[in-house]
């Protein structure tokens, strides 16, 4: 089931940005649903902890009950997709070390995944795995436009997958972890153009 991406704010972030509730995030937008009594075990944490710090991220909008597990004698929770706008909350003085603290976990999980990746020296057959990095000369809104041609086609490919999940289309498949990151290179990287030189004065 495809959820809508609820847009994150300044008192948001700063609620998210707390070690224990990104990993219990990650956790569950990962491996899917669980209650407080199992990311506590997970984390070793203690339940009355798990379970405050899930009350706070439902309280922000980043988790919910699993519909698909109503009438349990314990709580489960699902996570719930989120946007950043990076760029707006790094230049707000109240919520840039929130989002600093969030990028810094963002590059972290990345790294970790991959070197596990690379680790594992994949051997089944299974495997279209494909890197791909490619430097491009773009403006601000022709890069915006790239992010979000983007997420429309993970979105599509993520409905397209769940449609044939529920008519029980299951053979073949795997996990897929996909990044897209579009980056601002440093001027000293060449991420800068020259402007062009002024027109000489007509005449």
């Amino acid at each position: 089931m495809t959820q809508d991406k609820t847009p994150l704010g300044t008192e948001a972030l700063k609620a998210f940005a707390h070690p224990l509730r990104m990993a219990m995030y990650a956790a569950l937008r990962d491996d899917g649903p669980a209650t407080a009594s199992m990311l506590a075990r997970r984390f070793g944490e203690s339940s009355g902890q798990t379970s405050y710090h899930l009350r706070q991220l439902e309280r922000h909008g980043f988790v919910e009950d699993d519909p698909d597990r109503p009438g349990s004698r314990e709580r489960w929770w699902r996570s719930r997709g989120f946007s950043l706008d990076v760029r707006d909350l790094l230049e707000d003085p109240d919520a840039a070390p929130a989002a600093h603290a969030l990028l810094d976990d963002v590059v972290a999980e990345r790294a970790r995944t991959l070197s596990a990746r690379v680790e594992e020296r994949p051997t089944r057959p299974w495997s279209p795995e494909m890197t791909l990095t490619s430097t491009l000369r773009l403006t601000q809104d022709e890069a915006a436009e790239l992010v979000e041609r983007g997420q429309a086609l993970v979105e599509e490919y993520r409905a397209r997958a769940a449609e044939r999940i529920d008519a029980g289309d299951l053979a073949g498949r795997h996990r897929v972890r996909v990044y897209l990151d579009v980056l601002a290179l440093p001027a000293a990287a060449g991420g800068d153009v020259p402007e062009p030189p002024a027109a000489p004065p007509a005449g």
